[in-house]
């Protein structure tokens, strides 16, 4: 199903993000879908992440859906050309993939692979032009397509850039372009999301906030250096600190949830990125919603 269907239905909708395997073995992979399953609305299957090198995207959204799980699977323009990427959209509508988070992606010289050559043949922009081009039946050269696909076009944000200005613009020709949702990077101040709320409120789609539970004050920290747009205010890092480790889990959860139920009037959905806690989701998710019944 469309994300897009659920919004307009007042639906707030949850999604997460699960790392693909590196390899054939998808065994850990599903334990981890059945921790979130029923808990969220859709499930983020990364395209090579940080530039680290797994599973095919697609192939791993069709297995979800096979399992009647909805996917929402990310395609990056950093590992292929227009014709690739196209391919790979129109594979993903054969396989029932409806809900797609077009990105750039990390650069190959941070991931695992450093000597990997770039292509980013299209820009993030371009890539959604071509993806809404594809829906219309055609593809961007203009030759007429066998049957449309039908997708649900997603774009990601930063919140927290400076200046703000030139990442609003681009998400401000994304929109124009097609895209349909957003889902933002991890979001700990109130006051950035509320800027970044009023400076797309004129954009008229609907938005995920990002979501990474802070498992210590050094993964704040970490966070604070390492993640341009990211920032973990001072206060939340000093509630960590110094805690025995059988009181961290507890304390992170409650800042967790605490944040989100202040961010929920905000935002239309929230997009967890919990590598490793995915258990911890459905404590987060009722807490923060009231609703106990599952979700699909």
């Amino acid at each position: 199903m469309h994300l897009s269907e659920l919004f307009r239905n007042g639906r707030f909708v949850i999604t997460c993000e699960i790392t693909p395997p590196k390899g054939v073995n998808t065994d850990e992979f599903l334990n981890t879908v059945d921790l979130v399953k029923g808990h969220v609305d859709a499930i983020n299957i990364g395209d090579n992440q940080r530039a680290v090198m797994r599973a095919a995207s697609l192939a791993v959204c069709h297995l979800l859906k096979e399992k009647n799980i909805e996917p929402i699977m990310e395609l990056t323009t950093r590992d292929r050309n227009r014709i690739a990427l196209q391919s790979d959209l129109l594979g993903a509508a054969i396989a029932g993939v409806e809900n797609v988070l077009l990105v750039s992606g990390y650069h190959p010289s941070v991931g695992d692979h450093a000597q990997a050559k770039a292509v980013y043949d299209l820009d993030s922009v371009s890539l959604v032009t071509a993806a809404k081009t594809l829906t219309k039946g055609q593809d961007i050269t203009g030759h007429a397509l066998d049957g449309t696909p039908d997708l649900c076009l997603g774009v990601a944000a930063n919140p927290g850039l400076k200046p703000a200005e030139p990442h609003l613009e681009r998400l401000r020709q994304k929109i124009a372009e097609g895209a349909q949702f957003i889902q933002t990077q991890t979001v700990y101040d109130l006051e950035v999301l509320e800027r970044f709320m009023e400076s797309v409120s004129k954009f008229n789609v609907p938005v995920m906030v990002g979501h990474t539970v802070l498992r210590s004050a050094s993964m704040a920290s970490f966070m604070n250096s390492n993640l341009p747009g990211v920032s973990v205010p001072d206060k939340l890092i000093r509630e960590l600190e110094g805690l025995p480790k059988h009181q961290v889990t507890d304390t992170s959860l409650r800042l967790s949830i605490d944040l989100l139920r202040r961010m929920k009037p905000l935002c239309q959905g929230i997009h967890f990125m919990v590598g490793g806690w995915e258990r911890y989701i459905p404590t987060i998710v009722e807490a923060v919603t009231g609703q106990r019944t599952p979700r699909s």
